[in-house]
């Protein structure tokens, strides 16, 4: 039995192990970013990366696929690799933070002030709108930025005013509106 169990493990180098999970972490990392980009309208860069993936798929899959019966680590350290990447992939995209994102915030007229002169300060652009909460006058700002900002500018909003309430939204088309100049040469 221990030997039937060693064999196993050591029918195949463990180069070759390593090989198949790395580059299944690869190949399935880049999948997960040609698919956020590719719905966030970034067409190009998916395209070009659905290339590297498929070339990596083939050549991944046919080395696993090969003697599959005979050495079934292989198919074990690639379902492994195949996991891994999806976590790495959502983390990197998590880095990049491709897209925009309406940020809505609620908060009374005085912390909304301060909202609005702290950020606007900063180069964002706010929008104020009067409203009726349920016991009092409130103010909501609606703030359309880059997803990377997105935890900058509300670490402004809480230490202006931390009862405020936020609300993030991705946004899938944006038109018009103002752009500072500074975030134009940052795009």
């Amino acid at each position: 039995m221990w030997e039937a169990i060693g064999h196993f493990f050591t029918a195949v180098p463990f180069w070759e192990l390593l090989l198949i999970f790395v580059a299944k972490i690869i190949e399935v990392t880049i999948g997960t970013m040609r698919i956020i980009l590719i719905s966030k309208g970034y067409r190009k860069q998916g395209t070009a990366l659905a290339v590297v993936e498929i070339l990596l798929w083939v050549f991944i899959a046919s080395s696993v696929i090969q003697g599959v019966s005979e050495t079934p680590i292989k198919g074990i350290v690639y379902s492994i690799g195949f996991a891994l990447g999806v976590y790495v992939g959502s983390f990197i995209e998590n880095r990049v933070a491709v897209g925009k994102i309406l940020l809505q915030v609620i908060s009374d007229r005085v912390g909304a002030d301060m909202i609005v002169r702290i950020l606007r300060a900063n180069g964002h652009g706010v929008t104020s709108l009067d409203a009726k909460g349920k016991d009092s006058d409130r103010t909501v700002l609606m703030i359309f930025a880059n997803r990377k900002n997105k935890e900058t500018i509300i670490s402004l909003i809480k230490d202006a005013d931390e009862k405020a309430l936020v609300v993030a939204n991705e946004v899938s088309i944006l038109s018009g509106g103002y752009v500072s100049p500074w975030r134009k040469l940052a795009k």
